[in-house]
Order: structure tokens, then C-alpha cells, then sequence
């Protein structure tokens, strides 16, 4: 197996078969206003004094977070589809393979640790300041990307004991790892037994999580009297619920929907929907919306 393995030099994804002009101008759009959008919001949260405080360290760590998972993907997927060439070494995969999943286990815990800080300051807001110290915060971002790493050590390490064979096609626009158990030909029962209780730590209970606080949230919302401010509100949380619902609705089912041979269609959906549509969306949901936001924008622009 590790001979076999280590003849293997590339593998040839599938995506981008047709349409490469099409798709090169629309990443490359998406890319850049990612990065932009993302960076603008990191760059603000620090440089501004009012927005030291927890809710936004933990946007500002979402941001830099989006920043690395779009950049893992994107830029090379922009360069198979304007060169046309589809071929990705086996160590560039697994590279990618590793910080991809890294960085998007990562984000799952995170947006989990924002709905609980959501939470806090709107059902308990006279111990907010006491729950969501700075230690508490550091705490749970460095947990959250602390595990990031350790998921991706995991599944990494899985991958790397798999035998290529054949035509080494890899199903997909860049290599994640359900694609790349479908190219493998061993045995591949301890990976999918891995992909299941990483969606159960990764998925599904941060989505749980996230799902219980804004139940609570909506419910205190309900008890606000003012009309206006009840529905500020939940204008915000609707909008933020509805961006983490697609990420983990789209996660989930992409590593854990029935195997069929259309799954490629279905692969390429969801992977756009939490790879892409996600990182773009988040810093506009989350901080353009935000007043405080736009007044520090405003004031960072007047200064240049």
C-alpha cells in the first residue's frame, strides 16, 4: 500500500469539465470580495477601541477564519479553471485536504461559541460581562481551533493509509475527503467511521447548540415591549440563524447524504453553499449590517 502510494504523483479532478471563462470571473469576483469584505471587518474590530469587547473578538476571529478557509480552496480552483489544467499533485491534495478541514471544523465550533455569546448578552445581559471575560473568550477560540487541528490530524492521518488506483479521478472541484474515499480502492470503513462522529462533534451538536440559544433568544425577543426594538431585534438574529443554518444544513448533509450517481451535483451544491456562499455572506450578516460597524467604517474612511 505505501509503495503504491508513493508512485502516485497526481490526481485529476473533475470539476470545471465545461464553462472554465464563466466560472474563472465568478471566483475570481467572489474571491476578492471575501477577501475585501473579511479584512475590512478584521482590520476595523482592531483599529477601533469601541468594539473591543467579546462579541466582536469572536466576529473578528470569524473573519480571519473565512479569510483562510476561502483561500485553502479558491485561489487554486481559480487557476484549474482558467488554465484548464486539472491535475493537483498527491501532496498539494492532501495539503489541502488537511487545512480545509481544518479551518472548517474550526469555524463550526466558533459560530456555536457566537450564538452562545448572543445568548448571554440578550437572556442574561447583567452577567455578560462577567461570563464573556477575556480569558473565557481566548478560551473558547483557541478551543475551537485547537480541535480544527486535531480533526484535521485525523482525518489526514486516515487518508494518507488509503491506496490509489486506477484512473486516480477525483470527483470534485478541489480534494475534500468523502471525493478522495470515493477514489481510493481499500478499505475504507475506518474513514467513513471517522466522517460520521466528526459530523456528530462538528455538526450536528454545534448546530444543536446554536439552534437552543436562539430559541431562547427569540423567546426573550418575544417579552421586549417596544414594537421597534423587538423588531430590530429579530431582523438580526433572523439573518444570522438563517447564514449558520445553511452552513451546517449543507455540511451535514454533504458528508452524510445517500450515495447515488448524481452525488457529484449534489456534492458541488453543498460544497458551494458552506465553502463559498458562507465566507461571503458572514462579514455582510454579522458586522456590515451592524451600526457600530458601519459608523467605524465610516469614521476608518473620513481618516484616509
Amino acid at each position: 500500500m505505501e509503495a503504491e502510494n508513493k508512485t502516485l504523483n497526481d490526481f485529476v479532478l473533475l470539476g470545471f469539465l465545461e464553462g472554465r471563462v464563466v466560472c474563472s470571473i465568478l471566483m475570481a469576483s467572489i474571491y476578492i470580495m471575501i477577501i475585501i469584505s473579511n479584512f475590512a471587518v478584521f482590520s476595523i474590530i482592531k483599529m477601533d477601541s469601541h468594539l473591543q469587547t467579546p462579541m466582536y473578538f469572536l466576529l473578528s476571529c470569524l473573519s480571519l477564519l473565512d479569510i483562510c478557509y476561502s483561500s485553502v480552496t479558491l485561489p487554486a480552483m481559480l487557476v484549474n479553471a482558467i488554465t484548464g489544467n486539472r491535475r493537483i499533485s498527491y501532496h498539494r491534495c492532501i495539503t489541502q485536504l488537511y487545512f480545509f478541514v481544518c479551518f472548517g471544523g474550526s469555524e463550526c465550533l466558533l459560530l456555536a461559541a457566537m450564538a452562545y455569546d448572543r445568548y448571554v448578552a440578550i437572556c442574561s445581559p447583567l452577567h455578560y460581562h462577567i461570563i464573556m471575560n477575556k480569558t473565557f473568550c481566548l478560551g473558547f477560540a483557541s478551543g475551537c481551533c485547537f480541535c480544527g487541528v486535531l480533526d484535521a490530524v485525523f482525518h489526514t492521518s486516515m487518508t494518507l493509509k488509503l491506496t490509489f488506483c486506477g484512473d486516480h479521478h477525483i470527483n470534485h472541484f478541489f480534494c475534500d475527503i468523502l471525493p478522495m474515499l470515493e477514489a481510493a480502492c481499500s478499505d475504507i470503513h475506518s474513514s467513513q467511521m471517522l466522517i460520521n462522529m466528526a459530523t456528530v462533534f462538528f455538526g450536528m451538536s454545534p448546530f444543536l447548540l446554536v439552534m437552543n440559544s436562539y430559541i431562547h433568544i427569540i423567546s426573550t425577543i418575544l417579552k421586549i415591549r417596544s414594537t421597534d426594538g423587538r423588531q430590530k431585534v429579530f431582523s438580526t438574529c433572523s439573518s444570522h440563524l438563517t447564514v449558520v443554518t445553511i452552513f451546517y444544513i449543507a455540511g451535514i448533509f454533504n458528508y452524510n447524504h445517500p450515495r447515488s450517481g448524481g452525488s457529484f451535483i449534489i456534492v458541488q451544491g453543498s460544497s458551494i453553499l458552506y465553502g463559498v456562499l458562507s465566507p461571503l455572506l458572514n462579514p455582510v450578516i454579522y458586522c456590515l449590517r451592524n451600526q457600530e460597524v458601519k459608523k467605524a467604517l465610516k469614521k476608518a474612511i473620513t481618516r484616509i
